[in-house]
């Protein structure tokens, strides 16, 4: 484990995904990783006016009108370093607005609603010059380095937003005024820190950790559901979804080699549930899992696959479950991208649909390589949260003068 570069510091942390989400965030494993040795403020996207409407029954939603109605759920304490905070305001929702003065009249007042909420719980927990981070926010955080004035203002990316419709309305210019007046921008992939070079050169690629710690021992147990699918089983683990997924490829390798199994792993979204997929006799489809049964699948699987699609969106992602993988020492077959080259030396990469079928079919050739094992399960435990924070901590240290 490395040391940490920075200690005893305050940290304000800011994102769209908030404490309360259900799924895996990358901003809340690098707050809980630079809480073990700083003071961390977590801040909660606040409600907006149309999500108080359409999700008034949602978690998250409650709980943000439980600290804006009753002050009560307002400042958390998670642990020692760590509190999580719920703003006490309703913030106007503009994206319909079209670009120009009135859009950015409201997005420039809600930031600094939202600047002063935060202020509010950083004079409560009495920080002093902190640093701020910005998780993937171009429209709520654009302009929290004037009203918040922190010390070190970053900006980390981790996906490229500007790919989804929602996004893409008023984002281009705001996700490039963000990078441009961060002090630094951090990437989570050799692709987006290309990207953000073009708006900031203080960028660095800072990887990101994976908690594989579940996956590297092999279980005593097979699933159920999957204890009687004849082998060899090529899996796959994550939601299905059809913007990140070629359901075309899964289809092609499926019809290509019918003595195989191809076991999916996770929730569908509708395309996957009508897709021709579910008419083939050696696909098998499992439904989703907690993460906690994810290791015990992946050990089952002969050959592991990332069958992404190419486009925006999946094109500079940082791929988790390819560590998860890994560190069960299983043989990976994925898409080649700008992202997945560091993985290069571990991971069979393709260009196109024939080479996934030959890869796998050199994989299922092959006699077990205990050295190749080692290999991947040790690339996998490289990739912490300890080694990503540090980066971050290296690029604030070498860009920055910290206050003393």
């Amino acid at each position: 484990m490395e040391i940490p570069l920075i200690k005893n510091r305050d940290f304000i942390i800011f994102g769209l995904q908030p404490w309360d989400i259900s799924i895996g965030s990358n901003c809340k494993n690098i707050a809980l990783e630079i809480a073990k040795h700083n003071r961390v403020l977590y801040v909660n996207r606040p409600l907006d006016r149309v999500s108080k409407i359409k999700l008034k029954n949602d978690v998250q939603t409650n709980n943000r009108i439980e600290s804006i109605r009753y002050g009560t759920n307002t400042l958390i304490k998670e642990n020692e370093n760590l509190w999580i905070f719920n703003p006490r305001i309703i913030l106007e929702s503009i994206n319909f607005l079209p670009s120009g003065f009135l859009y950015n009249y409201f997005n420039r007042n809600n930031n600094k609603k939202l600047a002063n909420e935060i202020n509010w719980a950083s004079n409560q927990l009495r920080f002093a010059n902190p640093i701020m981070i910005i998780d993937n926010d171009f429209f709520n955080a654009l302009y929290l380095k004037e009203f918040v004035n922190p010390s070190v203002f970053i900006y980390y990316i981790r996906d490229f937003l500007l790919s989804q419709q929602y996004f893409t309305k008023h984002g281009s210019r705001a996700e490039a005024l963000i990078m441009q007046n961060a002090d630094f921008v951090a990437a989570n992939s050799k692709y987006l820190e290309g990207y953000a070079l073009k708006f900031n050169k203080f960028v660095a690629d800072v990887g990101q950790g994976c908690d594989v710690e579940d996956f590297l021992q092999k279980p005593a147990n097979i699933p159920a559901d999957v204890a009687d699918i004849a082998y060899p089983i090529i899996g796959y683990c994550g939601s299905l979804t059809s913007t990140r997924l070629d359901i075309d490829l899964i289809n092609f390798i499926a019809t290509q080699r019918p003595q195989w199994s191809i076991v999916l792993v996770g929730p569908e979204d509708e395309n996957f549930k009508s897709s021709l997929l579910h008419q083939k006799s050696n696909i098998y489809f499992t439904g989703a899992k907690q993460p906690d049964a994810l290791p015990l699948y992946t050990h089952t699987f002969n050959v592991c696959i990332n069958p992404q699609l190419l486009n925006q969106m999946t094109i500079g992602n940082y791929p988790r479950k390819v560590d998860e993988y890994l560190a069960a020492g299983k043989p990976v077959v994925a898409t080649k991208t700008k992202a997945m080259e560091m993985f290069s030396s571990e991971v069979y990469l393709c260009e196109n649909k024939e080479e996934y079928i030959e890869n796998i079919e050199k994989i299922l050739k092959e006699k077990r390589d205990e050295n190749k094992i080692e290999l991947r399960m040790a690339m996998a435990k490289s990739h912490t949260w300890n080694a990503s924070v540090n980066k971050i901590y290296k690029l604030i240290l070498s860009k920055i003068k910290l206050y003393e």
